[in-house]
């Protein structure tokens, strides 16, 4: 079984920055490829992005481009969200995900395990 708990949510303002935390226990973390969604209240949960096992390849949702990076420690058995220049927009719960499968996806459907989440607030 996988264990994930995200940490660094909070409130902050528009143009500042954020580091999520993901620790993950239970199974070998370098086996997974892990991905980052949102979910604001009223909508559907929306990927964010996401990073290969070795982290060599990593993919966002085109509204993060260029402000959010996402990276892993696979020794700290932890993926990372940094979001810079936030938005109002940006506000909504962030889930923590793993797939075990050996492909990048968007597809909230394809990852197996979840985070209870981090909520992000962002004010203008």
């Amino acid at each position: 079984q996988v264990q994930l708990v995200e940490s660094g949510g909070g409130m902050v303002q528009a143009g500042d920055s954020l580091t999520l935390s993901c620790a993950q226990s239970g199974r070998t973390f370098s086996s997974y490829y892990m991905g980052w969604f949102r979910q604001a209240p009223g909508k559907e949960r929306e990927f964010v992005a996401t990073i290969s096992r070795s982290g060599g390849d990593t993919h966002y949702r085109d509204s993060v481009k260029g402000r959010f990076t996402i990276s892993r420690d696979n020794a700290k058995n932890t993926v990372y969200l940094l979001m810079n220049s936030l938005k109002p927009e940006d506000t909504a719960v962030y889930y923590c995900a793993a797939r075990s499968r050996s492909w990048i996806s968007t597809d909230k459907a394809d990852y197996d395990y979840w985070g209870q989440g981090t909520q992000v607030t962002v004010s203008s």
